[in-house]
């Protein structure tokens, strides 16, 4: 009922940029917030950064000051800068959409995930 479609990543070199997005596709009736989390191999998927309706940001400590998540107007989409890039933020990125209802009777708030990007900072 809800997809998720993420563009951008890539190969950077350390200190570079790469702006990530993700736009959310369906019948959304509301959610609670949207964000990017990262999985690097042989380690647990971890919170990047994420941002509630209310505009509300939230980072990992790794990344704040760096990276900065915000909201696309009038599409329910967000879009994370990320500057100053490391070789330790190297991962697969997956966009998350939390407590999302669609139109329609009886519908509950649900999580949904994307298929994820590869971001990889090497020289």
């Amino acid at each position: 009922q809800v997809q998720l479609v993420e563009s951008g990543g890539g190969l950077v070199q350390p200190g570079g940029s790469l702006s990530l997005f993700c736009e959310a596709h369906g019948s959304i009736h509301s959610f609670s917030a949207m964000g990017w989390h990262r999985q690097a191999p042989g380690k647990q998927r971890e919170l990047v950064a994420r941002i509630t309706g209310g505009g509300i940001e939230e980072y990992a400590d790794s990344v704040k000051d760096r990276f900065t998540i915000s909201k696309v107007n009038r599409k329910n989409a967000v879009n994370l800068q990320m500057n100053g890039l490391k070789p330790e933020d190297t991962a697969v990125y997956f966009c998350k959409i939390e407590g999302a209802t669609v139109f329609g009777p009886r519908s509950s708030p649900t999580d949904y995930w994307g298929q994820g990007t590869q971001v990889t900072v090497s020289s």
